[in-house]
């Protein structure tokens, strides 16, 4: 047997969350109401939904917009539900580290768990000053989570060396860390470091492109979970019951991700929207208007993806993607 095959975790309860997707209309003004049905679609697959991230355009977002997103995900929602929530300071007054503070109160205030987005602040920092930076940042909050953010996605994007990883487990405040360097290698390092060190620590694959990663170990929060929420919740829920069809829903839905996040890989956003579109779960949603686009017959690649999720998850045509 591999090292990695040893490492499989049959049967274990998947923590999954997915990025939802923000849409815009046609005047390039944040649409919550679509969002917010989106959202609640999300909650009810029984995946966490988590705003204001990559997927959301949050660093794109003016805080008022990131702030009204994250009023109308609380409102949705209702007290007490789960909700996880970017922490950014792109915008903010005062600088990186008051902006940062200001997004994690604002969180905290909505009564959702703030993530760290990576930013320039953290460019060049090493482990101690990284691990002191999320100290302050999430002073707030009783628990947060960091955010390793590949720089394919965005270019204030950091993936922090093992050593750096290791001084973020020993951060009280932080629960887990969203891993998104699109490396199977780095992720299954991290799994190592953290059973051996933290074992209560979760780390969230943000590996669109290796899934199965759930089956190692990682939780996750990704944003290809925004196509296909019940195709997600249905999957894992295969996983924990030990149910062989887990594999081929896997599969289905790993094609859907090497599609949407090819390169340019942060169009995937742009694929999302064709994706729900087409599949009938919002009307006429548009990506952010600085978002890259695929080309015009991104849904004719698309749409025999959606069959294939569909048919793997047992369902009608778009139901388990729409």
């Amino acid at each position: 047997m591999s090292a990695d095959a040893a490492r499989i975790r049959p049967r274990r309860r998947i923590d999954g969350a997915a990025a939802v997707f923000l849409p815009f209309d046609a005047a390039g003004r944040p649409d919550l109401g679509e969002f917010t049905r989106h959202l609640l679609r999300t909650a009810a697959a029984g995946l966490t939904p988590a705003v204001n991230m990559d997927t959301g355009f949050g660093p794109q977002l003016a805080p008022a917009e990131r702030r009204a997103v994250l009023r109308a995900a609380r409102e949705a929602l209702g007290p007490g539900a789960r909700l996880i929530a970017g922490a950014q300071p792109f915008g903010e007054a005062g600088g990186a580290l008051p902006g940062y503070r200001a997004s994690v109160e604002a969180i905290v205030a909505a009564g959702a768990v703030p993530i760290v987005f990576p930013s320039e602040l953290f460019a060049g920092a090493g482990p101690e000053r990284v691990a002191a930076l999320h100290r302050e940042i999430l002073a707030p909050a009783p628990a947060g989570l960091a955010f390793e953010l590949g720089p394919q996605f965005a270019p204030f994007g950091r993936i922090y060396d093992l050593a750096t990883f290791r001084a973020l487990l020993e951060v009280p405040a932080l629960v887990g860390l969203k891993h998104s360097s699109l490396s199977r290698r780095l992720e299954l390092e991290r799994l190592a470091c953290r059973d051996r060190d933290r074992p209560a620590f979760a780390v969230y694959t943000g590996n669109d492109l290796a899934i199965d990663m759930v089956m190692y170990g990682s939780d996750y929060l990704l944003g290809l979970a925004t196509f296909a929420p019940e195709a997600f919740a249905l999957r894992d829920r295969w996983w924990a019951e030990g149910d062989p069809r887990f594999h081929e829903l896997n599969d289905a839905l790993q094609a859907l991700g090497a599609a949407a996040f090819r390169e340019p890989v942060p169009a995937y956003k742009d694929s999302a929207a064709v994706y729900l579109r087409m599949t009938g779960a919002l009307a006429d949603p548009r990506p952010h208007p600085a978002c890259p686009r695929r080309p015009a017959w991104e849904a004719e690649l698309l749409a025999p993806l959606a069959r294939r999720i569909a048919a793997a998850a047992g369902a009608a045509p778009w139901d388990a993607g729409g």
